[in-house]
């Protein structure tokens, strides 16, 4: 997808907003999975999650070709609106986000923070989107997609600080929602020249990307109805399946059950906060833990953005059962 430079200049782009994310080494987890863990936190952005850096270049190469442009509109879950209420901010740009009924309330709550103006339509992400290239044409908005090329090149840079670092990694897991941060890895090790196994995860209740991977087409699914937010995608995007499919070694299914486990287990071991997508990635070295002994392992902690309500649910009440 891009070349190094590319991928360098992107970074230099980021960097005048934002510092490197830690990549911790976590003992407890690597007995977890049986082999040595490297956790990217992406929590530790200042949205919480590595959206931000996606929003930052995707502005950046928007502001230097359309200079004129004065309006946003996206659809979200929560994190990629963050990004690009983040990023619109920082350029003057007004930003609209299309969010659907029952979305996070504490991500609502954020966006509307950082200056965004939030529509509520639909009952899934899906019905937002569609809703939100209605209104971008309706009131002649720019319309942010959920990929494109430079959302994908931003959050890609994660992926250069991780994989420059460490280099030696035999194998990444990293949660898909629309598919940048997965495309952003690929690019990125195909850039370093790296020989890194790239394993997409995705939620039992939305496996549209899985099930595409596998057909080797699009397959879209009729509901995503998952706890884990950032992975409810029912409707795969062509550009991002075309770069799964070429790039990673496989995709893997968790459950909702499993997620809970796997944020505990960051609670617990690491005292970082995972949001369900975030912790996707764990879950599925846990479940593979078979095939990882011996093996120098990647996770990216891709978010932090957890409601309350949700951590209690999740996290809380079983860590109180445990302990009782």
């Amino acid at each position: 997808m891009f070349s190094l430079d590319e991928l360098r200049r992107a970074h230099e782009v980021v960097q005048r907003t934002l510092r490197p994310t830690p990549a911790f080494s976590w003992p407890l987890l690597g007995e977890r999975v049986g082999a040595e863990v490297v956790v990217k936190h992406e929590n530790c952005q200042p949205t919480g999650a590595f959206k931000v850096r996606g929003g930052l270049t995707y502005v950046d190469a928007l502001m230097r070709r359309a200079p004129e442009t004065k309006d946003l509109i996206s659809a979200t879950r929560g994190n990629h609106g963050q990004s690009l209420a983040f990023a619109g901010r920082r350029s003057g740009l007004a930003v609209t986000i299309v969010v659907p009924h029952g979305n996070s309330r504490e991500k609502n709550a954020a966006m509307r923070a950082l200056g965004a103006e939030l529509i509520e339509h639909g009952q899934d992400f899906q019905a937002a989107r569609e809703e939100a290239m209605r209104l971008a044409e309706t009131r002649g908005l720019h319309a942010v997609p959920s990929f494109h090329r430079d959302l994908a090149l931003g959050v890609a840079t994660y992926a250069l600080e991780l994989m420059s670092d460490h280099p030696d990694l035999d194998t990444l897991y990293v949660p898909i929602g629309q598919g940048s941060g997965i495309s952003g890895c690929i690019a990125a090790r195909d850039a370093l020249a790296l020989k890194t196994e790239i394993v997409g995860v995705q939620s039992n209740e939305a496996p549209a990307y899985a099930l595409s991977f596998a057909a080797g087409h699009a397959v879209r699914t009729n509901s995503a109805d998952t706890f884990a937010d950032g992975m409810a995608t029912r409707v795969p995007d062509e550009d991002a399946l075309e770069v799964i499919a070429k790039g990673a070694a496989r995709i893997v299914l968790v459950g909702d059950d499993e997620i809970a486990a796997a944020i505990r287990a960051y609670w617990t071991d690491t005292h970082h906060l995972a949001e369900g997508a975030g912790a996707a990635s764990l879950a599925a070295a846990m479940k593979e833990r078979s095939r990882l002994q011996g093996r120098k392992v990647g996770l990216v902690l891709s978010g932090g953005n957890i409601d309350f309500e949700l951590f209690q649910r999740w996290v809380a009440r079983s860590l109180n059962a445990a302990a009782a």
